[in-house]
């Protein structure tokens, strides 16, 4: 049984950059993803800025190396993958016990769409390859075989939290002894119905989000998939780790289907218990990457929990999603890459567009992106639909 887990290295794709290197370049340059849409049809085209991968669903299958006629979920799920895999210098995956958990929250719903606009004018038309990838664990699935991952496969799927759950139901498989490495994480392509629905729901802001200020009005959604490699004390050895996974948490407060309690007591509950399980105290936190979507609720049942929590001591703060929109299912493994690799580099990532701290808190996020500071222990928060509450800690 393996008592550590560990971060042997971990990639992304997302609307600031086609990998980790890319959008480390975008924070320091201040340049956030976010812009019309490209890729996606909507009749939202010219209202909501969205943060999408910048490339075609052609150029992503040559970057996969898988068939153009894979769902874009699915083809981001492969390239980051594989380049987590890739980082971590241990060869080929069929020399381990491997597992892959990803999340996701729309599965091929972007082919599906593609579909049903043929099949809704003639319903002898269409082709049934964009369906039958439809539902969420699918998309693994089919990763999972191109990466030649055979120990394990599970698909996760707790709407904004999902992607963290991903990494601690493979850090449980590790300490297990079940595996010796996951491959862990999350991805979502942008659809019309996500789209949609979060519009449904009064959310989206027009402008570029301002995740903790004081004028926010809502999100903007973004795309991608983000993955690290999880590894045992044995693998640790054989690979130059990034940094352990030392703490994790879920709960659910169960307040409503699409807010966090006012008061964030779920965002508490998951907090405190990862800190618990890292064995670790509020002061030693050296930066919170914020789940910090944008909106009224979620930034303000955050922080809440924050000065409840950190009680006067506060660490540097700050939401990437300012940089690549809220990415839903794919969030959690993406900020789970910043938040190990800022760790293991002393980085401080900025909170873009931010310009006025919101009333009831008395911190704000830092704005400015900074390196080679003395980060022992970094927080990474994924709250999601339905209170399902997850905090992750990384440590040295």
């Amino acid at each position: 049984m393996s008592e550590q887990v560990w971060i042997a290295g971990g990639d992304v794709i997302c609307g600031t950059g086609l990998n980790l290197a890319a959008c480390l370049d975008a924070f320091e340059k201040m340049q956030p993803g976010m812009g019309a849409m490209q890729h996606l049809r909507s009749a939202h085209a010219n209202t909501f800025p969205v943060a999408e991968v910048k490339a075609g669903n052609d150029e992503l299958a040559a970057m996969a190396g898988m068939p153009a006629h894979w769902s874009r979920t699915a083809l981001l799920s492969m390239i980051a993958a594989q380049a987590a895999w890739n980082s971590t210098g241990l060869g080929a995956v069929s020399n381990y016990r491997v597992g892959l958990v990803s999340a996701n929250t729309v599965g091929g719903m972007d082919k599906t769409e593609h579909f049903m606009e043929t099949y809704l004018q003639d319903t002898a038309t269409g082709r049934l390859r964009e369906v039958v990838h439809h539902e969420c664990g699918s998309i693994t699935e089919l990763v999972a075989d191109a990466l030649g991952v055979r120990h394990h496969v599970s698909t996760i799927s707790t709407a904004c939290s999902s992607g963290a759950n991903a990494l601690m139901y493979g850090a449980r498989m590790i300490r297990a002894g079940m595996l010796d490495a996951v491959i862990a994480g999350g991805t979502d392509a942008l659809t019309r119905f996500t789209l949609n629905g979060f519009n449904t729901l009064m959310i989206l802001d027009q402008q570029k989000c301002r995740p903790f200020d004081d004028t926010r009005t809502g999100l903007n959604l973004g795309e991608g998939a983000g993955y690290v490699v999880l590894v045992s004390d044995r693998l640790a050895e054989q690979t130059t780790a990034w940094c352990r996974l030392s703490g994790f948490a879920n709960a659910n407060d169960a307040y409503h289907q699409t807010a966090s309690s006012p008061e964030g007591t779920g965002n508490f509950i998951a907090m405190q218990g990862a800190l618990n399980m890292a064995g670790v105290q509020p002061a030693d936190i050296g930066y919170i990457n914020l789940h910090g979507t944008g909106t009224q609720n979620n930034d303000s049942s955050e922080g809440l929990a924050i000065v409840r929590l950190f009680n006067g001591h506060y660490p540097p703060v700050s939401s990437t999603k300012s940089f690549t929109g809220h990415t839903l299912g794919a969030s959690g493994g993406i900020e789970a890459v910043f938040s190990a690799y800022a760790l293991r580099h002393g980085i401080i990532y900025p909170n873009a567009q931010f310009t006025t701290p919101m009333k009831e808190l008395p911190f704000a996020p830092v704005t400015t992106f900074s390196r080679g500071n003395a980060l022992r222990h970094v927080m990474s928060n994924s709250f999601g639909f339905g209170g399902n509450c997850s905090s992750l800690v990384f440590s040295e």
